[in-house]
């Protein structure tokens, strides 16, 4: 797997250094993306879960 991750990325031309900072950002920017996935989605699915509720006959909560 790890060959034909570097075939896709076609980072198997970089040199070690390049490679190593290219590595570096593609971790960076998946765990940033996993994060965000994991603190905000539960959150807009909750949101849009009440709005589609109210629209389609649900009672409205009572808020205090």
């Amino acid at each position: 797997l790890y060959y034909q991750y570097l075939l896709i990325t076609c980072s198997y031309v970089l040199e070690p250094w390049e490679r190593s900072m290219f590595h570096t950002i593609t971790v960076t920017v998946v765990a940033m993306v996993v994060y965000t996935a994991y603190v905000f989605v539960p959150i807009h699915v909750r949101l849009a879960l009440e709005f589609f509720s109210q629209i389609f006959g649900g009672q409205p909560e009572s808020r205090v």
